[in-house]
């Protein structure tokens, strides 16, 4: 990114929202999804936002990993620091449990 680029924005909005704005490419925008993030076409564009009623510590998790993973990519982010968790290893914990892939029986593997 350039030096002065428009930057990310991650801010919590007037009615309690955690919204993503600024100017969101198709890289930027599937790194907010990964993060959780919803997109909703709007007459001036698209609002990019976390789910409702999830809770303050999931939101600030969420948007917290979202940051990191943008600035990672290099863009540039400024989060509302109320948004901003605890630094953690590795992505936020998932909604539902995972399952562990089936592993191949040895020779079975082509």
């Amino acid at each position: 990114m350039t030096p002065g680029a428009e930057r990310i924005r991650i801010t919590r909005g007037r009615g309690g929202q955690v919204e993503a704005t600024g100017p969101l490419d198709p890289l930027a925008a599937s790194l907010l999804r990964r993060a959780g993030f919803l997109t909703f076409p709007t007459l001036s564009g698209q609002w990019v936002r976390l789910p409702f009623d999830m809770g303050g510590e999931w939101e600030n998790e969420h948007a917290s990993w979202a940051a990191d993973m943008l600035t990672a990519a290099r863009y540039p982010v400024t989060v509302d620091p109320t948004l901003r968790s605890a630094p953690r290893s590795g992505a936020p914990s998932q909604s539902r449990p995972t399952t562990p892939c089936p592993s191949v029986p040895a020779g079975r593997h082509r």
